[in-house]
């Protein structure tokens, strides 16, 4: 699970515009700190040089020295920019909900320095050196996670975020809840006084969506592996064929994803005397969908993940405020990045895939507790079925996980609602759009644990035939903590336990790295 405690804090140096999401995922699960690299000092410097002369100026101009939203056409006096700036900081205070977890929230900073790191922004290196600092001494904004539709920034959110560098808000500082003011001065950081422009460079971005677009993307594809390394062990359970795995058939097709999916099968099967058993005489000639089209389900999924993942990378490099300082043609240009489009229609995708994970492998589920389609294997995989009714009601819990994520899959970006009295009247929903993931991805942990615990017992009814030595160590290390089900028990801790192992990475852990290795960011 991703951390976040002082304990880990080494820092990374990253580069705004050539930040990968590997160096994101480092962040996210490994809780570091973050620098911005020397090379982007020069471009802030510049274009904050450059509001300050706006600032200075006659010339009305969006958010330095007028009104924001539709107050832009009112002028505001050079003496009034810091009132203006703060204002606009406490009055955008208006989330609700859960407060983002501590990694997320992370996150959402080294977001926000590489989008002001690219110098087009007119923030003074004050703004971004606090921000270096709380990454570094771990002073985490509290920052509710409902208040977003994902265009003129992630502003309720991001204002979350911004009150605590002035010194108000809430902060998290050694595990403790308190004051922004008290975690900045026990961290020995200094609240900024905000110049021109600054407030609305900090809340007027894409940051909130991207980082929770990004967690769900981080999840979804620790838990693509999962599915491969669970399916795998299902399709040995009910002696499933590896022809359909074969790399032929899916080369001639040609899709990447489809491709290492059914390479990942055909490899984590190769020496398993359960399959060897029924390669001859098997009356079945072809195995249900959920067998032998895993490759085109699973390998879909993953095609789809690495599409998304490739707009989150330009979207966490992006430069998403407005207005923008062009310093090189010597403009302040109001446009419209703020807008989260890309990012709500990249969490929709993630979505669909987590979904359709879910679907084929609570299929996989029933297959093997149906005596009439598992090839031998006793009803709901108990010992001693009627008395016992072992893994019935598992099967019960995957399908209701398993349509609880297909409704969470209806696409959030088709919504749209006009916002700030008509100015603001497209907007993207990307927040909750990809705040969703999380609890999709959770579902999804449930029903791979089920999945596990299903597949680990129709294999160990083959005895004393086994599987493959990589999916025998997968049981092995399940086996450390969810034991078999010989006769019926209290079952929910092992339904956790089961998740806790898919969640956490233990299950694909137990498999040589380089099976899977292609399926990441």
């Amino acid at each position: 699970m991703p951390v976040s405690s002082e304990a880990n804090l080494s820092e990374l140096i990253l580069t705004p515009g050539e930040t990968t999401l590997a160096q994101l995922e480092q962040v996210w699960r490994q809780g570091l700190a973050v620098r911005l690299a020397d090379s982007a000092r020069d471009g802030i410097a510049a274009s904050a040089a450059r509001i300050a002369q706006a600032a200075g100026g006659d010339e009305p101009v969006y958010g330095v020295n007028t009104g924001f939203g539709k107050l832009a056409s009112i002028k505001i006096a050079p003496e009034d920019t810091a009132t203006l700036q703060r204002n606009l900081i406490l009055s955008h205070c208006c989330g609700v909900g859960e407060a983002v977890e501590p990694e997320t929230v992370r996150l959402i900073l080294v977001l926000k320095l590489l989008s002001l790191g690219r110098g087009a922004s007119g923030v003074r290196p004050e703004v971004i050196a606090l921000l270096e600092g709380m990454l570094a001494r771990n002073v985490l904004p509290v920052i509710p996670a409902q208040g977003s539709v994902g265009a003129s920034g992630d502003l309720a959110p991001l204002a979350h975020m911004a009150a605590v560098m002035l010194g108000e808000g809430r902060a998290i500082w050694q595990g403790q809840e308190m004051p922004g003011a008290e975690a900045l001065r026990a961290a020995a950081l200094e609240p900024v006084v905000l110049a021109a422009k600054e407030g609305l460079a900090l809340i007027n971005g894409t940051q909130v969506s991207t980082a929770f677009a990004l967690a769900g993307l981080f999840e979804a594809f620790a838990l693509a592996r999962a599915a491969l390394v669970t399916s795998a062990l299902s399709t040995d359970a009910i002696m499933g064929s590896t022809a359909p795995f074969l790399d032929e058939i899916h080369t001639l097709r040609g899709h990447r994803g489809q491709i290492a999916a059914a390479r990942a099968i055909r490899t984590l099967m190769e020496g398993s005397a359960i399959r060897e058993s029924h390669r001859q005489g098997d009356t079945r000639v072809q195995d249900p969908y959920c067998i032998r089209c895993q490759p085109q389900v699973t390998g879909a999924c993953i095609d789809l993940l690495w599409q998304t993942a490739r707009t989150l990378e330009i979207e966490s490099n992006a430069a998403t405020d407005n207005p923008l300082v062009l310093v090189g043609a010597d403009r302040i240009v109001s446009g419209g990045n703020f807008h989260a489009e890309p990012v709500a229609f990249a969490a929709d995708q993630i979505a669909l895939a987590i979904a359709e994970m879910g679907a084929i492998a609570q299929r996989r589920i029933a297959l093997m507790v149906d005596p009439a389609l598992s090839h031998d294997l006793p009803p709901f995989l108990t010992p001693d079925p009627g008395l016992n009714s072992g893994l019935m009601i598992a099967e019960v819990t995957s399908a209701a996980l398993m349509s609880e994520n297909k409704h969470l899959a209806t696409p959030c970006s088709t919504d749209s609602t006009p916002t700030s009295a008509n100015q603001e009247d497209h907007v993207s929903m990307a927040a909750h759009g990809a705040r969703r993931l999380k609890r999709m991805n959770a579902n999804l942990s449930q029903i791979l644990g089920i999945e596990a615990m299903c597949a680990a017992a129709g294999v160990e009814f083959r005895a004393p035939l086994a599987t493959s030595a990589p999916l025998q160590a997968v049981i092995v290390t399940l086996r450390e903590t969810v034991p078999p089900l010989a006769q019926d028990r209290y079952l929910a801790p092992d339904l956790v336990e089961a998740a806790r192992l898919v969640r956490e990475g233990a299950l694909t852990a137990a498999v040589p790295a380089d099976l899977l290795a292609e399926v990441r960011p």
